[in-house]
C-alpha cells in the first residue's frame, strides 16, 4: 500500500515535505530516508504518516531509499525535538539533523556501523622490551593491552603516525585485525572491583535523602553547593541508585575539559558498568560509535556536553546537570537552544527527576527554586572535613604599583608559597600576549579589519589574532599610520603573566594552561597530570581551570584583570563575574592546608566583592534579583532578540524597521525595541544589529514569535541573514 511520507529535510524552511512509499508502516518513523530534492539527493527523516497530500498525486515524489539498517530515533526524542523547534521558532528539519552524528547525516548504510579493530596477540612484546625512543609502539600496546579488543580510531588518535605502526605490527604478527559489523563496547570499562565509598557527611546524607524522598515521577531539584562540597559524590550515589533499578544515567557537563576527569570518576565507581562520552573532541566515527551505543542501551551512563541532551537513550532514568550557570549550555549559533532548558523538558517529557548543580546556579535557577519551581538542596560544607573555605581578600590597586601586572602583595604571597612547597594559581581570562599593540607616538591600536575589535599580540609567534573571527597578520615592523617604529604591546595576556614570572621566580616550575596551549589533542589531560603529580609550581590560566578541578597542593589563587564586569553595560555581567571569581576561588584550599585567594581590583568595596568575601552566593543572588525586578530583568520578563547580519549596516537596520512593523498589529503584551546595531556591530567581515522583543508571560512572548516568524519568513531579505534568538544571554 503507498503511503504518504512527512519527511523533516535539513533545509532552513520550516516545512515537511510530503513523499510517497511502499511498505512502509507506524515502525518506520523516526528512520532515515533518501529523497529527491530538487537536482540533488538528500538524507531525511519520516516524521510522520498520512493517508492523503494536499498536493496531486503526480507531483508526489517517490523516497529513493528507507535506511532500515540504521536505528529509527525513538518517539520519545522525535517528541523532544519537535518542542526545541517549536520553541525556539527553528526549523524542525535543522533540529533533527543538528541531533544527529555527523555521519549520520549522509547516505551511507551499513557501511557505517562497520568497525575495524584490533586484539592484540600473544607474540606481541612487553613495553619493556621496545627500546626508550619507540614512543609511539609504546603508547599502542600499552592502549592494547587495557582491553580484549581496542577500535581503530582510538588507536588512531594515539598519534599522527599510528596508522603506520599499526600496518607494521600487523605484519609482524603481534595484533589481530577484526571488522565488527554491530555496536558494542570496544575498549571494555574498567575491570576490578569497585571502590571503597567515602563516608558521606551529614549535608551530603540529608541530600540524598531528600532527593529520594520526592515522589515518582518528574521533579527538578537545584544543588546548591559550595566548591568543594562533594556534589560529584552526590552525582555517583544518585546514579548507583538508578543503575540498581537498571536504568540508564545522562550527566551533562558545560566544557569537554572537564568529562574526562569526570569521567575517570564514574568509570571508577562504576568499574563494571559501560560508560561512554560525547563531545567534540570525538572524530566522527567515535561519536556514532558512542551515539549507538547509547541509543542501543548498552551504555549505561553517558557523560557529554551540550548536544547530547539530545541522545536516544531508552531506559533513561535521571538527567544530571554540572556546573548548571555555565552560558556554554546555551548554543550561539545556528539553532540557538539551552541544554540546561532542554533537560528540563526532556525530564518532564519522560516523567523522570532531573537534578541541576552548581556553586553559583544561574538567577534563573536559584529563582525557580525560590518561588517552589524547583527543590532547593544545599551543601554548605566543604567535603573534606578538614577543608576550610578559603580566605578572600581585595589587592587595593589605586595604591599598590603593579609590576607588569602584578602588585606587591601577590609577589610576596607567591614567593611564600614557593618557600613553603606549595601551588598557586595566577588567573587572567585573556590569553595571548597582550591585548592590543599601541603607537607610543600617534595612538594607533591594531585593529581587526573584520571585526569591531582589536588584535591581540601573540609576541611568541610574531603575530596578532582576532580572538572572534581567527583572522592573523605579522606584527609591523613599524606604524602603518605614522611609521614610528616605537610600538608596544598594551595590557596583560596569559603569554605576558607567565614571562613575568618567569623573571620573578626563575627558579620556579611555571605552567600556562589556556586555549592556545591545549590545542594538541591530549594537551590539556598530560598538563593536569603535571599539576596532579606536582611537577607545576605556579599555574597560569584562564577560566579552564576555573572549574572542576580539583589540587590537592593549591593553596593560592590570584585573579588579575577582573573589573572589566563591573562597568559592563550587559545586566548579567555581575552575576558571571561573581560566579567566575567564586569558581576561580573554589580551586584553593580543597585539602587539608588552608587557601588563600588575592584579587586585584580597583574598586575593593564594590557590594560584589563584599559578598564574594564573604562566599555569600545567596546574599549576592537576592540583591541581583531585586536588581533585576525593578529593572524588569530576567527572569521578571522574558525576551528574544532578532538578529540580523549583512554587508552593510544600514542594509540590517532596514530589515529589523520592516520586521517591526509586520509586528505592530499584534503587540498589545508585547514590547518591541527600536532596531539597534549589535555590541559588536562588525563581525567576520559582516555588519550586525539586532531587535530586543519582551513580554511579562512567556506564553505570550512564544504566541507573538509564532505568528511574527511565519510573517518573518515572508519578507524578502536576499542580503540579509537573520535569526531568532529566545532567551538570548548575548546581546
Amino acid at each position: 500500500m503507498t503511503r504518504i511520507l512527512k519527511i523533516a529535510l535539513d533545509v532552513p524552511l520550516d516545512t515537511l515535505f510530503d513523499y510517497r512509499a511502499e511498505d512502509v508502516d507506524a515502525e518506520d518513523v523516526g528512520r532515515r530516508v533518501l529523497v529527491s530534492f530538487g537536482r540533488r539527493k538528500m538524507v531525511g527523516m519520516i516524521v510522520a504518516l498520512a493517508g492523503h497530500s494536499d498536493y496531486p498525486a503526480a507531483q508526489i515524489k517517490p523516497v529513493l531509499k528507507v535506511f532500515r539498517d540504521t536505528p529509527a530515533l525513538s518517539p520519545d526524542i522525535l517528541r523532544l525535538l519537535k518542542f526545541c523547534a517549536d520553541y525556539y521558532h527553528h526549523p524542525l528539519g535543522e533540529v533533527i539533523f543538528t541531533a544527529l552524528p555527523q555521519r549520520l547525516r549522509s547516505d551511507q548504510t551499513s557501511s557505517l556501523f562497520c568497525q575495524t579493530s584490533y586484539v592484540l596477540n600473544e607474540t606481541a612484546p612487553q613495553l619493556d622490551d621496545l627500546p626508550a625512543r619507540a614512543l609511539v609502539k609504546r603508547k599502542l600496546l600499552h592502549q592494547l593491552a587495557r582491553g580484549t579488543t581496542t577500535a581503530r580510531e582510538t588507536l588512531l588518535a594515539l598519534s599522527p603516525s599510528a596508522g603506520k605502526y599499526l600496518k607494521e605490527m600487523l605484519a609482524a604478527g603481534w595484533i589481530t585485525e577484526q571488522q565488527d559489523s554491530h555496536p558494542k563496547i570496544l575498549v571494555p570499562a574498567i575491570s576490578g572491583t569497585a571502590p571503597e565509598l567515602p563516608t558521606l557527611n551529614p549535608e551530603q546524607a540529608a541530600v540524598i535523602e531528600r532527593f529520594a524522598s520526592a515522589p515518582a515521577g518528574f521533579s527538578a531539584s537545584l544543588l546548591l553547593g559550595i566548591t568543594g562540597s562533594g556534589k560529584t559524590e552526590i552525582y555517583l550515589r544518585l546514579t548507583a541508585t538508578q543503575l540498581e533499578l537498571g536504568r540508564q544515567v545522562l550527566v551533562l557537563v558545560p566544557e569537554i575539559n572537564l568529562t574526562p576527569q569526570l569521567e575517570a570518576r564514574f568509570q571508577s565507581r562504576f568499574p563494571d558498568v559501560p560508560v561512554v562520552s560525547l563531545h567534540s573532541s570525538l572524530n566522527n566515527s567515535e561519536r556514532l560509535h558512542h551515539w549507538l551505543l547509547a541509543q542501543s542501551g548498552q551504555a549505561r551512563i553517558v557523560l557529554g556536553t551540550r548536544l547530547s541532551i539530545f541522545t536516544p537513550l531508552p531506559e533513561l532514568g535521571l538527567i544530571i546537570v554540572d556546573e548548571e550557570h555555565d552560558s556554554s549550555f546555551k548554543q550561539q549559533d545556528g539553532l540557538r537552544y539551552s541544554a540546561r532548558d532542554m533537560a528540563a523538558a526532556r525530564a518532564k517529557q519522560r516523567n523522570i527527576p532531573i537534578l541541576l548543580g552548581s556553586a553559583t546556579p544561574a538567577l534563573e535557577s536559584y529563582h525557580n527554586a525560590l518561588s517552589g519551581r524547583y527543590r532547593l538542596l544545599r551543601l554548605t560544607k566543604r567535603a573534606v572535613e578538614e577543608a576550610q573555605l578559603p580566605t578572600i581578600r581585595c589587592v587595593d590597586m589605586r595604591s599598590e604599583k603593579p609590576d607588569d601586572g602584578l602588585s606587591a602583595t601577590l609577589l610576596h604571597a607567591l614567593a611564600e608559597n614557593l618557600e613553603h612547597g606549595r601551588q598557586s594559581l595566577v588567573f587572567i581570562n585573556r590569553r595571548g600576549y597582550a591585548p592590543v599593540l599601541m603607537c607610543n607616538q600617534c595612538g594607533w591600536l591594531a585593529p581587526c579589519l573584520r571585526c569591531s575589535s582589536r588584535l591581540v599580540v601573540h609576541l611568541r609567534e610574531r603575530r596578532m589574532r582576532c580572538h572572534h573571527c581567527g583572522h592573523e597578520e605579522r606584527i609591523p615592523r613599524a606604524c602603518p599610520d605614522c611609521g614610528n617604529p616605537d610600538l608596544a604591546p598594551l595590557g596583560h595576556g596569559t603569554q605576558r603573566l607567565e614571562d613575568s614570572l618567569a623573571q620573578h621566580f626563575p627558579a620556579a616550575r611555571i605552567l600556562r594552561i589556556d586555549r592556545d596551549s591545549t590545542r594538541r589533542k591530549h594537551a590539556l589531560k598530560e598538563m593536569l597530570q603535571e599539576v596532579h603529580e606536582e611537577r607545576v609550581d605556579i599555574l597560569v590560566g584562564t577560566q579552564i581551570l576555573a572549574k572542576g578541578h580539583d589540587f590537592k597542593r593549591l593553596t593560592l589563587v590570584g585573579a588579575l584583570n577582573v573589573d572589566g564586569a563591573l562597568y559592563s553595560a550587559d545586566f548579567r555581567a555581575a552575576e558571571r563575574l561573581f560566579a567566575q571569581l567564586m569558581q576561580v576561588a573554589g580551586r584553593a584550599g580543597r585539602a587539608a592546608e588552608p587557601g588563600t585567594v588575592l584579587i586585584q581590583t580597583q574598586f575593593p568595596d564594590h557590594p560584589l566583592f563584599e559578598a564574594l568575601r564573604h562566599q555569600d552566593y545567596e546574599a549576592f543572588a537576592k540583591d541581583q534579583l531585586t536588581e533585576r525586578k525593578q529593572a524588569g530583568f530576567p527572569p521578571f520578563c522574558h525576551q528574544a532578540l532578532l538578529r540580523a547580519e549583512a554587508t552593510h549596516l544600514e542594509t540590517a537596520l532596514l530589515f529589523l524597521r520592516q520586521a517591526k512593523k509586520l509586528a505592530a498589529p499584534n503587540t498589545a503584551e508585547i514590547t518591541l525595541y527600536d532596531p539597534v546595531p549589535a555590541p559588536m556591530a562588525r563581525l567576520a567581515g559582516r555588519e550586525r544589529a539586532q531587535l530586543l522583543v519582551q513580554a511579562d508571560s512567556r506564553r505570550d512572548l512564544q504566541n507573538f514569535l509564532q505568528h511574527w516568524n511565519a510573517a518573518l519568513m515572508g519578507l524578502k531579505a536576499r542580503q540579509v541573514r537573520w535569526s531568532l534568538d529566545v532567551d538570548p544571554l548575548d546581546f
